[in-house]
């Protein structure tokens, strides 16, 4: 079962996501997902299994110019988590397939999402599940020093 999350479900979420965004804490992220889950223009979704959280989904809409888009607002798939022994049965599609119908609900015509340029592991899911790979970028940072 997948269910739109609610503020109360905001510690549920940020157990799941910590696993995803290890460099966040669990404090933070809960209160990201408070915050979240009061905005119109963003979603989040949880898979259960029975009683048991296994999986999570957050996307947005995006206003701003979507790489290889031609229409606005986007839905954006911020991110998605499924725990390892869960993997491989769906999970991971009933959460997308939530967040597609949320952003179709607000009016989208594409749906979009990215991933870091080695992480292999998520290229191969969203290829999977039907997204086109429309660009890829390496981004560069150089530091000023003053005189």
């Amino acid at each position: 079962m997948v269910v739109k999350a609610e503020k109360s479900d905001s510690a549920v979420l940020a157990e799941l996501a910590v696993q995803l965004w290890d460099g966040h804490s669990k404090e933070d992220l809960e209160n990201e997902f408070t915050l979240l889950t009061e905005k119109t223009d963003a979603a989040c979704f949880i898979k259960y299994d029975g009683n048991q959280p296994v999986g999570f989904a957050q996307c947005q809409l995006r206003r701003d110019y979507v790489e290889g888009t031609s229409t606005s607002p986007v839905g954006y798939l911020e991110g998605i988590f499924v725990i390892e022994e869960y993997r491989h049965r769906g999970h991971a599609r009933e959460l997308l397939s939530s967040c597609e119908e949320w952003a179709k609900e607000m009016q989208c015509e594409e749906f979009t999402s990215d991933c870091g340029i080695n992480n292999d592991v998520s290229l191969h899911f969203h290829l999977a599940m039907g997204f086109e790979e429309v660009n890829r970028i390496i981004c560069f940072k150089k530091e000023l020093k003053s005189n």
